[in-house]
């Protein structure tokens, strides 16, 4: 059975990091949520800004709120607002349905927990994210 564990929560997290350095992206955050939704790993780079811990924890914990990737939360929230803004009340106000929330997947398709990326574009932080899921070994769902 596949496990989030710490060591490959911080692969994510610098895999990621190195990879928005490579492409010259604006300073990263990137938080790790197991499948409870518990922050496992977090970091952030020089110049991120204020609340950038808030907003890569949102996209994780909507991730896995809604079982989808926040890309499709983002989709979901173009064409249907009035739900997307019902389910980000009832979840606290922590949702953020814009892409860079991947849900990580077990061998058994089951999600065993979440990774959120802000600091650069939307696709930007994805593509942190999957850099880093794929680096520390884990099937990444982005949908």
């Amino acid at each position: 059975m596949t496990q989030l564990t710490l060591a490959k929560a911080q692969t994510i997290i610098s895999v990621g990091l190195a990879h928005a350095r490579e492409k010259s992206f604006a300073p990263m955050a990137i938080a790790v949520l197991d499948a409870r939704g518990v922050l496992k790993a977090f970091a952030a780079e020089e110049g991120t800004a204020l609340r950038r811990a808030d907003i890569a924890i949102g996209k994780a914990y909507g991730a896995l709120s809604m079982g989808v990737g926040s890309r499709t939360l983002g989709k979901r929230a173009a064409e249907r607002p009035h739900f997307i803004s019902a389910v980000n009340n009832a979840i606290g106000g922590s949702m953020i349905p814009v892409a860079g929330g991947v849900l990580i997947r077990g061998d058994d398709n089951s999600i065993i927990g979440a990774v959120g990326v802000t600091g650069d574009t939307s696709d930007n932080d994805e593509a942190a994210a999957l850099a880093g899921l794929a680096a520390a070994g884990l099937t990444a769902d982005p949908s």
